[in-house]
């Protein structure tokens, strides 16, 4: 019978080696039954956080829970947690069963009894036609789904993941998170997944956990990161983001007016700011583009790149405020380089930033 998915907790952790601070004074919680991604660049913190869940690295401080019980110095055998690891680690001379199926057998279940677990796992990934393959035998999905089988066999309380999708190609990597994600939902896993693809990250998670510096800089959900970034580090670092020169001019209770590279005045409906400079985080998406002014709050720019994605058109666009990033829909009368343009920005969707 399947285990209950468990919360995690970190209170105040921090890892130091020697003077060198890996994770600092970091505390956040994972609910039950939820898939919670630690997002930044290399070095941040995040995998650290992750292998200290594991067991893999002890806390220098504070204390870490899985459900109620403090696992802070238990080792990683002592913990009901189960690791997916970047490089898949599958053992090249035995089979797709016998990967699936070391777990038990290490903690002495009878063979038959450890190789059952594992075909059941098997099936419930698509896998047991290729049980008795070898690992150099199956695609790159097939051996990430066999690493997860592997993982899932002692039906863990928490269940984590390390960078699992960055040894794909990018059709595979959107397919098998996917999966991860459906699978997640489908058996209530407590799960904790690192990456440092923004993309990845919004498209997977029920919560996102953005580090910085061996610090969390935001913790939101995918849609909250992105639409209300609480620093010009997440602006920046989470998806695309034009962050344009501006100047708040004033700040009452229904708003902020704001100055925009000098050109154009802005009211928005924001009042967590301060008089004084600041940049206007505007998404690829949040403009509207036009060959005539819309009113007196439009930038008029020049199209200095003009790039046919497939699905949609990509502009870069010269204006006042600085070069502005947009993703519009393919029209038969498009821009091309060096044509005239207006941009109207869309209130609702953008954000001054100060840190």
């Amino acid at each position: 019978m399947a285990r209950e998915p468990a919360s995690v907790e970190f209170r105040n952790v921090t890892k130091a080696y020697g003077s060198v601070v890996a994770v600092d004074d970091v505390s956040f919680t994972i609910d039950p039954a939820t898939l919670v991604t630690l997002l930044g660049p290399s070095g941040c913190g995040k995998t650290t956080c992750l292998r200290m869940i594991a067991g893999l690295e002890m806390a220098t401080g504070g204390r870490i829970f899985i459900g109620k019980k403090e696992v802070t110095h238990l080792s990683a055998a002592d913990r009901d947690v189960s690791m997916v690891f970047q490089s898949y680690a599958l053992f090249p001379h035995m089979s797709v069963l016998d990967n699936a199926a070391y777990g038990p057998s290490v903690q002495g279940k009878p063979k038959a009894q450890a190789r059952e677990m594992a075909m059941d796992k098997l099936k419930m990934l698509g896998l047991d036609t290729m049980s008795n393959r070898l690992p150099s035998e199956l695609s790159g999905g097939q051996q990430q789904r066999v690493a997860i089988a592997r993982a899932l066999v002692l039906e863990p309380q928490v269940l984590l993941f390390d960078e699992p999708l960055s040894n794909l190609d990018a059709k595979l990597r959107r397919r098998v998170r996917e999966e991860i994600r459906e699978l997640q939902l489908r058996l209530n896993l407590t799960v904790a997944y690192v990456t440092h693809d923004q993309e990845e990250a919004l498209a997977v998670s029920d919560k996102v956990i953005v580090m910085s510096n061996a610090r969390i800089a935001q913790v939101g959900t995918p849609r909250e990161l992105y639409d209300s970034p609480s620093s010009l580090f997440v602006a920046d670092f989470v998806g695309d983001s034009n962050l344009l020169e501006a100047e708040v001019l004033d700040v009452g209770k229904k708003g902020a007016r704001a100055r925009l590279g000098g050109a154009v005045e802005l009211t928005l409906a924001q009042t967590d700011v301060e008089k004084g400079p600041a940049k206007l985080m505007v998404r690829p998406g949040s403009v509207r583009l036009g060959r005539k002014a819309a009113d007196a709050e439009t930038l008029k720019g020049r199209v200095l790149k003009a790039a046919y994605i497939g699905k949609h058109m990509e502009y870069t666009i010269e204006t006042p405020a600085g070069e502005v990033f947009v993703t519009d829909e393919i029209r038969p009368d498009g821009w091309h380089t060096g044509d005239d343009i207006f941009v109207s920005i869309q209130k609702d969707r953008v954000k001054l930033l100060q840190h």
